[in-house]
């Protein structure tokens, strides 16, 4: 690239009145050791300090990975970094239909179109690019007249396929939930890899705050942070080492409220609170590959664990479990998703518990007399179970882990049980659920039934008496 980024950056008709001001200074530093750009003294310092004290690349790298406080401006340096990459980068050798992509890829709708905004931005506000769009943006993409295109999408891993990638940019890639994969963040990087290796010189941009000690950016950081690497350069920082302007009162008011949260938040320091409750190890063993639904059998005691839901915004899940010998065999699933007809759900399950020749089951206290109405009037008693989710999950482990359980090989029961996260507080007091953002609903129900087969209906006190054999 004839244009160096901190030509851009510092340029006035360029981004220069974005990022005007000492408090962009270490942002800057980072960039030219990123770009391998000369650097002064004063570069030399702020860049250490956030570089685990290594030397600066002799190369333009080929992985930047920022793992930066919230409000220390990843946005606005992530989406220049794109918009500077799609308008300065050589894409004279692609072959006649072929672009060369910017690829933007983040967690969810919602922050996909943070950054879309801010990059469309740049194309409103700074002269020289309007005239490079080839055509009015649609779907958040950017098609431009050098043959290069800038697409915004959500983490998914069939999104990258096909393209040539002069770069990928991974949004806040700690926190990647999917439930298409129990780990989005490997999986989406597998998938954009051949896509960079096709164009010459193409940069990978991960840029994220830290979460747990977990996942592609702990392992990027774990692997690179501090060693004087010319591929991979690692820089870690606070909110205030990148954005000096932040409100410090702010932090200090968020640590007192939870130090554990607010510290990776804006310090930057991994979360030892929270951890991964399962392995993929030990969930992958419970799986009996290809077997998607049991049949109901003569003579088996069946169980059945239901999770309700209003129909607006959660799923309504059901599960029926049994137990042969000392493994608990988990026999079905039936997951609604929002939005659906909740008496409609109700007789779909009843028909098939019936199926079962099951006439009770056991769900959580959601709803209440509600929920039960329902179900009783189709000849079903829903019983209540006094343990909540967490309990359930917890409880549950040991089956899990001891291989004592065979699992249906179904992606959502899979990468929800994989998501679950354990939680302790600063009480002392440990919780299991899902990530913010995510969701339980078919690990619950059917943690639920299996954790009904294993230990029967004496642990477990019930609003009604026992749980019928038939």
């Amino acid at each position: 690239m004839t244009v160096s980024v901190l030509d851009v950056l510092d340029h006035p008709a360029g981004f220069g009145p974005f990022f005007a001001g000492p408090s962009w200074d270490r942002w800057r530093a980072v960039l030219k050791a990123a770009f391998a750009l000369p650097m002064s003294r004063r570069d030399l310092r702020l860049f250490k300090e956030v570089a685990g004290d290594r030397k600066p690349p002799k190369r333009p790298v080929r992985e930047l990975v920022c793992c930066i406080g919230r409000g220390g401006g990843k946005d606005s340096i992530a989406s220049a970094l794109a918009t500077y990459i799609a308008t300065n980068s050589d894409f004279s050798r692609l072959r006649p239909g072929e672009r060369g992509s910017v690829l933007c890829l983040a967690n969810g709708r919602q922050q996909a179109g943070i950054a879309f905004r801010y990059i469309l931005g740049y194309f409103e506000h700074v002269p020289r690019l309007a005239g490079l769009m080839a055509r009015p943006p649609t779907n958040q993409r950017l098609e431009l007249t050098n043959g290069a295109e800038i697409i915004i999408g959500t983490n998914s891993h069939r999104m990258p396929r096909g393209l040539t990638l002069a770069c990928s940019i991974y949004d806040e890639c700690a926190t990647w939930r999917s439930e298409e994969s129990v780990s989005p963040d490997f999986e989406v990087d597998a998938a954009v890899t051949p896509g960079l290796a096709r164009f010459p010189g193409s940069l990978k941009i991960i840029i994220s705050s830290v979460y747990t000690k977990t996942g592609l950016l702990y392992d990027k950081y774990r692997t690179y942070f501090g060693k004087s690497d010319d591929e991979t350069l690692v820089v870690l920082g606070t909110t205030r080492q990148f954005n000096q302007n932040f409100d410090s009162k702010i932090i200090e008011r968020e640590l007192e409220k939870d130090y554990e949260v607010a510290a990776a938040e804006y310090l930057s320091i991994w979360r030892t609170d929270v951890s991964a409750f399962l392995s993929r190890e030990a969930i992958a063993a419970c799986v009996v590959p290809g077997r998607r639904e049991l049949p109901p059998l003569p003579g088996v005691r069946y169980f059945c664990f239901v999770d309700p839901s209003g129909g607006s915004a959660d799923s309504m899940t059901m599960a029926i479990a049994h137990k042969s010998g000392d493994v608990a065999i988990l026999d079905c699933i039936r997951e609604r998703r929002p939005p659906f007809s909740p008496e409609a759900v109700v007789a779909e399950f009843c028909t098939l518990m019936k199926a079962y020749r099951l006439h009770s089951c056991v769900g959580d206290r959601w709803g209440g007399e509600f929920c039960r109405e329902p179900f009783r009037k189709l000849g079903i008693a829903y019983n209540l179970s006094d343990r909540p989710a967490s309990e359930i999950y917890r409880d549950s482990i040991a089956s899990i882990n001891s291989g004592k359980v065979e699992i249906l090989d179904l992606s959502r029961l899979t990468n929800q049980l994989a998501a679950l996260e354990r939680r302790v507080a600063r009480s002392g007091h440990e919780s299991i659920s899902h990530p913010a953002g995510g969701h339980d609903d078919v690990a619950n129900a059917a943690m639920g039934a299996l954790l009904l087969v294993t230990s029967g209906p004496q642990p477990m006190k019930f609003s009604q008496a026992g749980l019928a054999m038939i």
